[in-house]
């Protein structure tokens, strides 16, 4: 067969390339639109449960609400993420409009009342809702549906923590353990950087982290083999945080439906632990989000990048907080509470080690993320749209190390499996 011209081959793939921005496109523009209007509420939110402690109380009540609703509206749309990831496998029903609306009730009031939980699996619904509800509209063929959903997950992850090439590294990387299907990477990356830059164009600003680039030691050439050793180590432990955060919160899962067969009940149960929690332990530092504290000294995210922001067990105390929260089907995700068990994590172990403070916490806040989906590559890329490139290879170290110590259960079910992490065991 006569392999086509040069100018062939060009025209080819610029119509391709417009077919692809008008699909993926609007997609963006509303998903980053979506992302934008969820992390303003949500700000509100905060600020309110913050100046209102006593709503604490109510978190049972705010449960029951929620699962009352998703139990009889929400059907198919109660698996979350779970459901997107499972369309994108095999294309079939869609994913319904309704999701959208209802993960962002859900995760507002989980987080008005103080429950525990993130915002990624918030922003990753509404892109694949919308973006279904988009492909429904122009009638998509299941090969068109699939990008359009995976443009969604893109657009959604990347607009939502302000990384879009993380976005759309993330919605390949995260369907298959150890496989990348690089025949989206074009309008995937097209998707998340036009939801990106809608959020932004909103007004919303991002949450800026820093690592300080010139601290001794930490300059890629020559080499420090302690800290390479310490970087290592920290890798390790992540990936063993990781895999524990998967299994406690699919064991925990599986012990609600049996304690508590009707679902809206199991928040309620939920709640009424975490308030126990909070009154034993006498702080509130575990509730919401974590990236920023009510007090200036709180626990949280940022300060766990400050020597002494964080105590050597607030990463464990996170992990509880959240695996009791998501577990018992309060909306919201698990990324953030996990960067924030990352981020405390790395800092106890920096002071372990005598390393840098700010450098481990970020390690750690990219690794056990890594970990717990099963994707180093979009969180090492992470790094660098966060904390810079200076630091690339100890985030790459840390990430692929996490990943192949967390095991193959990651905090998504429908992840499948591509390639073992140990084919040799």
């Amino acid at each position: 067969m006569k392999p086509p011209s040069l100018g062939r081959e060009l025209l080819v793939a610029l119509r391709q390339l417009l077919q692809w921005t008008l699909w993926v496109a609007p997609v963006g523009i509303l998903a980053g639109s979506a992302s934008a209007g969820f992390l303003w509420l949500l700000d509100r939110v905060t600020e309110y449960r913050w100046q209102h402690p006593s709503l604490l109380y109510l978190l049972p009540l705010g449960g029951l609400l929620v699962g009352v609703i998703y139990h009889w509206i929400g059907r198919d749309a109660a698996a979350g993420n779970n459901l997107i990831l499972d369309q994108i496998h095999t294309p079939g029903g869609g994913v319904p409009r309704r999701m959208a609306p209802l993960v962002l009730f859900g995760t507002l009031v989980t987080h008005l009342f103080g429950g525990s939980a993130g915002r990624e699996g918030t922003a990753v619904q509404m892109g694949g809702s919308l973006a279904s509800g988009w492909g429904r509209l122009f009638k998509a063929s299941p090969a068109n549906h699939r990008l359009l959903l995976l443009a969604g997950v893109a657009a959604g992850f990347g607009s939502v923590f302000g990384t879009p090439l993380t976005g759309a590294i993330f919605a390949l990387e995260v369907l298959v353990i150890g496989r990348i299907d690089h025949e989206a990477l074009v309008p995937v990356l097209l998707a998340s950087v036009i939801g990106d830059a809608t959020c932004s164009a909103w007004g919303i600003h991002h949450t800026s982290y820093h690592i300080d680039p010139m601290l001794p030691g930490t300059v890629l050439a020559p080499w420090d083999t302690r800290l390479i050793l310490k970087i290592a180590l920290a890798g390790i432990a992540c990936g063993l945080v990781s895999r524990l955060f998967s299994v406690t919160a699919h064991a925990l899962q599986n012990l609600w439906k049996r304690l508590c067969p009707w679902a809206p009940l199991r928040p309620v149960l939920g709640g009424i632990v975490v308030i126990a929690l909070v009154l034993a332990l006498g702080t509130r530092d575990y509730l919401g989000l974590g990236v920023r504290g009510p007090e200036l000294y709180s626990i949280s995210i940022v300060n766990a990048f400050q020597a002494g922001g964080a105590t050597p067990w607030s990463w464990a105390w996170k992990l509880v907080f959240t695996v009791v929260t998501v577990s018992s089907g309060f909306k919201g995700g698990e990324v953030t509470p996990l960067f924030f068990i990352g981020a405390a994590l790395g800092n106890t172990l920096g002071v372990l080690m005598g390393a840098p403070v700010d450098l481990f916490a970020g390690i750690g806040f990219l690794a056990v993320f890594a970990g717990a989906t099963n994707t180093p590559l979009a969180c090492t890329v992470m790094g660098l749209e966060l904390f810079g490139a200076y630091h690339t290879v100890a985030f790459a170290l840390a990430c692929f190390l996490a990943y192949a110590f967390s095991g193959h259960a990651g905090i998504y079910a429908s992840q499948r499996l591509g390639t073992q992490k140990h084919p040799a065991a």
